[in-house]
């Protein structure tokens, strides 16, 4: 009694299980087609099993028609499987027809039902090993048999698209080739009494693993969700089989001891009273868990969802700063107290600069030899918890620091880029325009020969005046392709020195004997006689007027100053604004002088800066490098 008990209880698991995966494959399938063909085969197995149930509790007819009932599964799985293997690769006419013409197949099926139901197909007789069973006779037979076959297409279907598939898909097809002889070996006694065999089908008592099995050999590749829930299932089950051992060790400890009324407790009593008990532990175990988590990491409530809002809030920065106050904005509100981030700057790669507050809880991220090292300070009288989040707050805002510093190189290459085809384009337009107004300019210098000799003077000053314009312009905006070569600076400047007109100016040059400088000696040319010539429009209308030239070296660069008395520049114009075109206050210049100088010294990989620091009105100092690497 037993044991039909237990056939029972086990036909009513199977029912739901298959009931239960049925309806969530039936939800899935609104996104998956291919699942509707399963789910239709575990409503049918859930029938199925309910057959078995009804003719175990006087319902003879009513179990003979969800019996009889029985090809409808392997129609459905065949559906399923015709859906399952269709794909691009699966290069078979046959397949495609197949699913297309599949509602005849469902027609047949019917038909075979129906004329079970109708005819002389089986009836429920009594059994000695589990009291009232089904047997098949006659069209009964035909029934099994075309179940049977369909069953058969369906796998022949399955082994075929096995042969093209790869990857999940396959291991996918493997695991329901396994699922299938399983439940084949698990179904099989239930024709025995059809053959005369009056046997208990014990295998049937496993039949709920059939139905798990089949259903999670084809989508555990697909959702990661049903990964998750076999993972708890199969827990579930180690741990209820291990009650069950439990159990029995307890029952046999018991009655050696001579506690016979727990000894004769039933079995199947202990074993209900051990799962209520295993229920409740395992509801009570998220609370513990998070109880305990609280009492271990006290100050602390880091879960998935806040770090991937930390991510998205980070990752929206565009610049330094802005990722610097947002994640001090995010970690201060995690934590409720201030925290102060420091992050290299987007120019230096140092640190921000400033005196940072001793006081206060600082996370440091930098730059060491390419990686990004990320330092905690002032957290050790903080909690583990508080720790905790600080260390992965941490380790997300070293990986942002790297791809912003990623996205800021990538720009500034691009950037980089637009400005070289900018002067590429600026030097071809400024060619255009040399050569378009010098014609215009000879014309007007030949045509100022007939003029009286004043007039002339003036036309011809004017005429110098722009072709130096349009001189500096081609200077300013063509592409400066250096060739470098090596020259002593001292009679080099001399020489330049005395191509202006200084009239009382007092000139002083002081020039180590014999310094080289390894530079474009047409480009430094330039630099120097822009400088002279500012110098020389300032100074020789000016008493006391004084330049004075000096030049130093070091291991690493070679130091030359340009020092005057002229008037001091104008108070308003910053040392950036000095370098830029058409910023002069010089009348009659052409604006570009101090541009030109810039860009020269800028492509010799050396600075020029403005000083007022140096005891002169005006001071001009220029740093070369001594080793330029070779273009």
């Amino acid at each position: 009694m037993d044991l039909i008990l237990a056939f029972e209880l086990m036909m009513l698991v199977t029912s739901a299980c298959a009931a239960l995966m049925s309806g969530w494959l039936w939800w899935h399938s609104r996104y998956q087609r291919t699942l509707a063909g399963l789910a239709g085969f575990g409503a049918m197995m859930a029938l199925w099993c309910l057959g078995h149930i009804f003719v175990l509790h006087n319902e003879p007819q009513l179990g003979r028609y969800l019996l009889l009932a029985n090809p409808l599964m392997p129609t459905f799985f065949l559906h399923f499987a015709l859906r399952f293997v269709e794909q691009d690769q699966v290069k078979a006419p046959w397949l495609g027809w197949a699913r297309r013409h599949i509602g005849w197949l469902y027609f047949l099926t019917a038909l075979v039902v129906l004329l079970s139901w109708s005819l002389d197909a089986g009836d429920v007789l009594h059994s000695v090993a589990l009291g009232q069973v089904f047997v098949f006779h006659s069209y009964g037979f035909l029934n099994l048999l075309y179940t049977v076959v369909l069953g058969v297409l369906a796998h022949a279907v399955l082994w075929y698209g096995w042969r093209y598939h790869q990857g999940n898909k396959k291991r996918s097809i493997v695991a329901m080739f396994l699922a299938g002889g399983w439940g084949l070996l698990l179904a099989t006694p239930v024709v025995f009494p059809s053959f005369g065999l009056d046997w208990f089908p014990y295998p049937m008592l496993l039949l709920p693993s059939y139905p798990v099995l089949l259903v999670y050999g084809v989508v555990r590749y697909q959702m990661l969700a049903v990964n998750a829930l076999a993972n708890r299932a199969l827990l579930w089950l180690v741990m209820s089989l291990l009650l069950l051992l439990l159990m029995a060790l307890v029952s046999s400890i018991f009655g050696q001891l001579g506690m016979q009324a727990l000894a004769s407790v039933p079995g199947w009593q202990l074993w209900l009273y051990s799962s209520l008990v295993l229920l409740l532990t395992a509801a009570c175990y998220r609370p513990v868990a998070k109880l305990a988590e609280r009492l271990i990491y006290p100050g602390s409530t880091l879960d998935p969802a806040l770090i991937n809002f930390w991510r998205q809030q980070l990752g929206h920065c565009q610049n330094w700063v802005q990722l610097c106050e947002k994640s001090s904005e995010l970690l201060s509100a995690a934590l409720k107290q201030k925290v102060q981030v420091e992050l290299p700057t987007a120019t230096a790669g140092r640190l921000t600069d400033g005196v940072a507050d001793k006081s206060q809880l600082q996370i440091r991220c930098y730059n060491q030899q390419g990686q990004w090292q990320v330092q905690l300070l002032g957290w050790d009288d903080m909690t583990p918890g508080i720790r905790l989040m600080a260390e992965v707050f941490g380790s997300l805002l070293g990986s942002c620091c790297e791809l912003l510093a990623q996205s800021l190189q990538l720009a500034e290459a691009e950037k980089q880029q637009l400005s070289q085809q900018h002067l590429v384009e600026m030097g071809a337009l400024a060619a255009s325009m040399a050569h378009e107004l010098r014609n215009p300019l000879n014309i007007i210098s030949m045509a100022s020969a007939g003029v009286d000799a004043e007039l002339r003077g003036h036309i011809q000053q004017q005429l110098k005046r722009a072709d130096r314009l349009i001189s500096d312009m081609l200077v300013y905006s063509g592409r400066l392709q250096l060739q470098y070569s090596q020259m002593e600076l001292e009679p080099l400047l001399q020489s330049l020195l005395q191509q202006f007109d200084w009239q009382q100016v007092k000139l002083e040059l002081k020039v180590p004997a014999g310094l080289m400088l390894r530079a474009d000696q047409h480009r430094v040319q330039q630099v120097f006689l822009n400088l002279f010539d500012n110098a020389n429009a300032f100074l020789r209308n000016q008493a006391n007027a004084s330049l004075l030239i000096e030049v130093t070296q070091t291991s690493e660069q070679i130091q030359l100053r340009v020092h005057n008395n002229g008037p001091a520049l104008d108070a308003s114009l910053t040392t950036e604004q000095l370098f830029r075109p058409f910023i002069s206050k010089r009348s009659g210049g052409s604006g570009l002088g101090l541009a030109i100088v810039k860009r020269i010294m800028d492509a010799h990989q050396g600075q020029i800066s403005f000083r007022t620091d140096l005891g002169w009105p005006v001071s001009f100092e220029l740093l070369f490098p001594k080793d330029i690497p070779h273009v």
